[in-house]
């Protein structure tokens, strides 16, 4: 790539009759035994007297680090594919870059990318003048013309001019900017158009989804959503469609792969058969249960016992919702008043145990030892106001549990007459869909994140110039000054 002597003569031969089609820089670190770099040198002889450029492809940047070392994502795997097969050029990313100037006394038939593509992060410089007058410099603020350009009006909303040319003043607080970017109109019609392409994805796919059946290949189920969705989201602005791509494609790692092996191999109805969970000692195997019934423990691989809940049980879920609502407020005033009595001389500090608690069965033995004292009517009322929350608290307790037990029951219940209709419903409509939406709605998020925290970056950067902070310092020193004094340490 850049060594000199004999490795050189071969590079500059190679670069003369035009072999080396292309050069992608990949990310440290990626390989066991060597933290260095690597790079992939495209060789083909395949029109080469016609070659007239290298393509170049700094890649460097694009990894996931993965204990102590790092992996290229499919979202970076993809990228490198579309970009070099296509050869398309990307500030900081790719570029075709001459023979000629690869040729030059400059550059001597060096092939270290960094000399051809800047992939550094710019600078982010501080405003000398806004520190010292105030204002927002507006170069900040047009260097986020990406967003502008998709929001019009949205930098209207944000910031107004200052009577100083060239910067500018921030019109909401910096505690308000999300919910201002939010709210905005634009950016509701931006969701909208995301909404919009997801649902035409997903009303494609759905039918496709439903008729998996067993001896379907899982890798071409994901083939095809995963490129129909990055052609989709292509076209939108702001959005990076490889994050879209990289989002389904770890759903599909963590969750959607194992379920389409189970759809393809048992069939629909029986991947959404509960089935009890394995507890193997010897080979340290013990799952964690779903759902357990009467002391019976259930796994559901397929269909979440949440899942049918929320589809055939919504009513009764509120119901316990509620229940456990008002366990946690009596539980809540229990530990209130506990805290309040306890302590040094608190009067329940008798019925404290070892371990810290007090259980019904001290507060009684207590109140039983004071049945003959008069002196401990004080201290006999707060027992029993401390007994009465605790029975409040315990059956509360005991509602949700009996509510929670009897869903349990009709859940399972439930999956035992389950239509193939139904289970396609609710893994297609309720498990993947709704998932796959979420994590999309996850990087819009992100992207209104990015763009809120640099505006407050910027408002709090330049929020008070420094005359302002000089007045305080000197205020502050006054009273420092006058406090000394006071002391008798100034004199």
């Amino acid at each position: 790539m850049f060594r000199g002597n004999k490795e050189a003569d071969i590079r500059k031969n190679l670069i003369r009759c035009g072999f080396v089609k292309g050069v992608i820089g990949l990310p440290a670190n990626l390989f066991y035994g060597t933290g260095i770099p690597a790079c992939i040198l495209i060789i083909d002889k395949e029109y080469a007297r016609a070659r007239t450029g290298i393509f170049m492809v700094d890649a460097s940047k694009g990894f996931l680090k993965e204990g102590p070392k790092n992996r290229l994502r499919a979202q970076d795997i993809h990228k490198i594919v579309d970009v070099f097969n296509k050869q398309i050029e990307l500030p900081g990313y790719s570029r075709m870059v001459p023979v000629s100037e690869i040729a030059n006394a400059a550059n001597d038939y060096n092939l270290n990318i960094p000399r051809y593509i800047d992939s550094s992060e710019p600078e982010d410089l501080h405003d000398l003048s806004g520190h010292l007058y105030g204002g927002i410099p507006d170069r900040d603020i047009d260097s986020l013309e990406a967003y502008w350009h998709v929001f019009p009006s949205l930098r209207q909303t944000l910031f107004t001019g200052n009577g100083r040319p060239g910067y500018s003043e921030a019109r909401i607080e910096a505690g308000q900017i999300k919910n201002t970017i939010l709210a905005h109109e634009e950016f509701r019609k931006y969701r909208g158009r995301i909404t919009a392409v997801f649902d035409d994805w997903r009303e494609k796919h759905e039918p496709f989804l439903k008729e998996l059946a067993p001896g379907d290949n899982p890798r071409d189920v994901i083939y095809e959503l995963s490129e129909d969705l990055l052609a989709r989201f292509s076209d939108l602005p702001l959005l990076d469609r490889y994050n879209v791509y990289q989002r389904l494609m770890n759903y599909w790692d963590e969750a959607m792969q194992d379920d389409v092996y189970l759809i393809v191999t048992e069939g629909w109805a029986d991947a959404a058969r509960p089935r009890g969970i394995i507890h193997e000692k010897k080979k340290k195997i013990k799952e964690t249960p779903d759902l357990t019934v009467k002391g019976a423990k259930y796994k559901m691989d397929l269909i979440p016992p949440e899942l049918i809940v929320a589809r055939y049980f919504a009513g009764e879920q509120t119901e316990i919702e509620g229940l456990r609502a008002r366990q946690e407020a009596a539980a809540r005033k229990l530990e209130e008043f506990v805290e309040e009595y306890t302590g040094e001389e608190g009067l329940l500090e008798d019925v404290v145990n070892d371990k810290g608690k007090i259980t019904k069965t001290s507060v009684a033995a207590r109140l039983k030892a004071l049945r003959y004292e008069p002196e401990g009517d004080e201290e006999r009322t707060v027992l029993q106001r401390c007994r009465d929350l605790m029975a409040v608290e315990a059956k509360a307790t005991k509602s949700v549990k009996s509510a929670q037990s009897v869903l349990d029951e009709q859940a399972l219940a439930r999956y035992g007459v389950l239509a193939e209709a139904e289970i396609k419903a609710v893994v297609v409509e309720d498990k993947w869909f709704a998932d796959i939406r979420a994590a999309i709605e996850g990087e819009v998020e992100r992207l209104t994140q990015r763009l809120a925290g640099r505006v407050q970056e910027l408002e709090e950067r330049y929020a008070r110039p420094l005359p302002e902070l000089e007045q305080d310092v000197e205020a502050y020193s006054a009273k420092v000054e006058e406090h000394l004094k006071r002391m008798g340490v100034l004199l």
